[in-house]
């Protein structure tokens, strides 16, 4: 097991919800990450942010571990939920209402519902 990939197990064991982000959610570092930060911190989601543009190691190891290629990655419960694409339509759709409900993850259901008449 390399370092990047103990340290990447290490914050998703760690936190309920970890965004694997360029910057961080106080200051994105691109479009997607800030996307998704928003829908985060909008909803009041706890989540913990690690700037992979602070370490390369990181940065690759993310994209290795998740076999998925881009940032931002979300996960909840050490469970991979997908990028921004995925985030988006499953907030437009309910499904991370679902998701967090399921995992016991503290949101505002009136701020999610908010976003989606905003984008209804």
């Amino acid at each position: 097991m390399t370092d990047a990939t103990s340290q990447i197990k290490e914050q998703i064991t760690a936190h309920d919800v970890v965004l694997f982000m360029k910057g961080t959610k106080a200051m994105p570092q691109c479009g997607f990450s800030s996307r998704v930060a928003g829908v985060l911190n909008y909803m009041g989601v706890d989540f913990a942010d690690v700037n992979v543009l602070a370490d390369e190691g990181i940065r690759q190891g993310i994209k290795d571990f998740s076999d998925w290629p881009t940032i931002p990655q979300l996960y909840v419960k050490g469970e991979f939920v997908g990028g921004c694409d995925i985030i988006t339509e499953m907030t437009l759709s309910g499904e991370l209402d679902a998701l967090f409900e399921q995992n016991g993850v503290t949101y505002d259901k009136d701020a999610a519902d908010k976003i989606r008449e905003a984008n209804g």
